[in-house]
């Protein structure tokens, strides 16, 4: 991403034609419904498509009992969309004959293209030409197709229709890969989840999940947005996308497989080894207000959960249980979700206690299975949950009672008072009961589940985006105007240009012999340090380039040819630059902060503790660049050590402020610097209770290529 560049603006509306087009071609159509080229009109027919279906088949009058026409001229209307299922090698013209008659986009099921190599790579790039000289969005190739349950439009070849169309509802679903997004919608349908619209990319050509994810975003029929994402190739597109859906108010519930190895350049960075290609995505997509989720349960549990559009920001849970066990399980739920479960108030506890002395009414609200011989007290300590307890969020857990042909409908008109006075409220049961009743629940406003582990869940995930949609834009800092060197500078220089942004470091000097750094060290005050300067060499201390706590002249003097000769013996080809006599800091906190350059997401920044906490805990925040302090702060403050940043066990407190300035500064400088940054490490940054200061420095780019 260059973050000095004019941000680029995408038509995601222009997916229109391909998701709920007026008329549609089928080039390849069969008179089998059981071929690729015969399923879509199949199932556009059976699914009561609204548009006009025009099979396109040279050897055929009639398919589907459907008029067919010999040739894309031929037929007697330009179709909004175009749908090709024959061979690779035929696609090219059949695209520009769909061009030349006005058609807006083309879904291509064929296969044999830039997933092959580089005969089918080159097919792939003639039909994107082709298409894009005509203004037409291109679809795949080696794509399952897409459908819109609203408008009956079926342009998929996907055998799970014939178990079952989708449902109508307010979830749409983007995937890269064709038959897991079948899989998605397969599966939701089985839930009883109305996922009204699939996309699925395949190669992704043109069309990307970001698209869809953007067009969904526009779609007044789509609520909820689930995506299945393998990897990112145009970031713009994507942040793009999913600002587009959070300011839209719409969630983006994502499940991101494959973790790619670093590069090799990653291997002389310490930074880029620990913002590994997943944790970046990570952090970007947090960003931009992404939930990411673990596998399809969990999508469609969060996904259904989003159905109501109910989104807490402040988010707290209530649980009512007839069963002691129960909530123990939510509220451990609860802990690892990091939703707020608060007691119950003082005065509301004792009058639930004069009411159930045997009841437990702090939270979890147990109300015992005597709630089954009076559901007056259910009643009650529901309503007082939610009045009394303020929660966002209620979780009932009833089990198989509320199925029940004796207690249900009782329990069921009491729920009904209870939403209708309390609308704003998520309100969740776990439960046991047929499909008709579990529907009737839901219809009444109720997410039902059969595990409360699951529905404490899908209840912190609501709040979560509840957070997102009420997040403020962050604050960008002005970019310093940076100018890297030619090639990767030493320690020395690297500082240098650092200090430019306002990056402090230790006070140090640079030496050419034993008498010059003996009069730094004299200037500068005992004890010092002292570090070999090469552009060669990044780990000092691995060769013997480093001395620590020299108390004096003489500690000096020897040190500055034990260093020398040290290195001579141990990197002889290095090119030395002098050696670094500087201050010795003692105290405060080591941490690490670092710039990672991620080739998709551009520089992501990088902060932690020094020591175990980044060597074997990986106890790190990452947040794209660049940033504000307050961002920065946010950063410092989430790690799991931050106690140690703030004074734990009477420690003194760092300098924070401090602390999170330079932070926020290196990610403007990384932003401003450009593509040729790769990396950069200050390790260790001594945060002390007055100040922070980079002890040393190490800044990686690509060397500059000369016109």
């Amino acid at each position: 991403m260059n973050m000095n560049a004019k941000p680029r603006t995408y038509d995601f509306a222009s997916l229109g034609a391909l998701l709920a087009p007026r008329s549609v071609a089928i080039i390849g159509a069969s008179a089998d419904p059981a071929r690729i080229g015969g399923r879509p009109i199949a199932a556009m027919l059976s699914g009561g498509y609204k548009g006009r279906i025009l099979p396109v088949n040279p050897g055929r009058d009639e398919v589907q009992g459907l008029a067919c026409y010999a040739s894309v001229a031929d037929l007697p209307e330009t179709p909004e969309a175009g749908i090709i299922a024959v061979a690779a090698k035929q696609t090219p013209e059949i695209v520009r004959a769909l061009g030349e008659k006005g058609c807006r986009s083309v879904t291509l099921f064929s296969a044999g293209f830039a997933e092959t190599g580089a005969v089918g790579e080159k097919i792939q790039a003639e039909v994107l030409a082709i298409a894009h000289g005509y203004g037409m969005r291109v679809l795949g190739p080696n794509t399952l197709g897409v459908y819109n349950v609203a408008v009956g439009y079926y342009g998929t070849f996907s055998s799970s229709l014939e178990m079952a169309f989708p449902l109508p509802g307010n979830v749409g679903i983007a995937s890269q890969s064709g038959a897991y997004g079948a899989h998605l919608s397969a599966v939701a349908r089985v839930r009883g989840l109305g996922a009204s619209v699939l996309v699925t990319t395949g190669n992704e050509a043109d069309v990307t999940v970001a698209d869809a994810i953007g067009w969904m975003a526009g779609s007044d029929t789509v609520d909820v947005i689930c995506a299945y994402q393998e990897g990112f190739r145009d970031a713009d597109r994507m942040i793009a996308a999913l600002d587009t859906a959070r300011a839209a108010g719409k969630p983006v519930f994502m499940l991101k497989s494959g973790r790619s190895p670093l590069g090799a350049s990653a291997a002389a960075s310490h930074t880029a080894s620990l913002a590994g290609d997943d944790a970046v995505a990570e952090a970007v997509l947090a960003e931009h207000g992404v939930i990411r989720v673990r596998d399809t349960e969990q999508m469609l549990d969060f996904a259904y959960a989003a159905r109501q559009r109910i989104y807490p920001a402040h988010n707290s849970l209530g649980v009512i249980t007839i069963s002691g066990g129960a909530g123990i399980v939510a509220s451990d739920e609860a802990e690892l979700a990091g939703l707020p479960m608060p007691a119950m108030p003082a005065e509301a506890q004792a009058r639930l206690k004069q009411l159930l002395p045997y009841g437990a009414p702090a939270n979890p609200l147990d109300c015992t299975a005597q709630a089954l011989n009076d559901m007056s007290l259910f009643e009650e300590f529901t309503r007082a949950a939610l009045r009394d307890g303020g929660y966002r969020s209620i979780l009932c857990f009833m089990t198989y009672v509320a199925g029940s042909a004796t207690l249900a409908p009782k329990l069921r008109e009491t729920l009904h008072e209870i939403r209708t006075e309390f609308p704003d409220r998520l309100l969740a049961l776990c439960i046991i009961a047929d499909d008709t009743v579990t529907r009737a629940y839901e219809e009444a406003g109720f997410l039902v589940f059969s595990d409360p582990s699951r529905a404490v869940r899908a209840i912190a995930a609501m709040g979560r985006v509840g957070e997102m949609m009420a997040r403020k834009p962050k604050a960008l800092p002005e970019l310093p105007n940076v100018r890297l060197p030619a090639v990767s500078p030493d320690e020395y220089a690297a500082k240098a240009l650092l200090a430019k942004a306002g990056i402090a470091a230790a006070a140090e000097r640079i030496a050419h012999s034993a008498e010059e750094a003996v009069a730094a060290a004299a200037e500068l005050g005992f004890p010092v340090v002292m570090k070999i300067v090469s552009p060669d060499i990044v780990h000092k201390s691995d060769i013997g380039g480093v001395r620590l706590n020299l108390v004096d002249t003489d500690c000096v003097r020897a040190a500055y040819q034990e260093i020398l000769d040290t290195v001579g013996r141990t990197a002889p080809a290095a090119r030395i630059a002098g050696i670094l006599v500087a201050r010795q800091l003692s105290g405060g906190v080591e941490c690490l902060i670092g710039i990672s350059r991620d080739p998709v997401f551009g520089p992501v920044a990088v902060f932690g503790l020094g020591g175990i906490f980044v060597e074997i805990l990986k106890d790190v925040a990452i947040s794209p660049c660049p940033f504000d302090e307050a961002t920065a702060r946010e950063m410092i403050l989430s790690i799991k050590a931050a106690a140690i940043l703030t004074g734990a066990r009477g420690r003194a407190p760092a300098d924070l402020d401090a602390l999170a300035s330079m932070l926020s500064r290196l990610s403007a400088f990384a932003a401003a610097a450009g593509p040729r940054l790769r990396a950069i490490d200050l390790n260790p940054v001594l945060a002390l209770p007055d100040g922070a200061y980079a002890l040393d420095a190490v800044i990686e780019c690509d060397d500059e290529v000369l016109p």
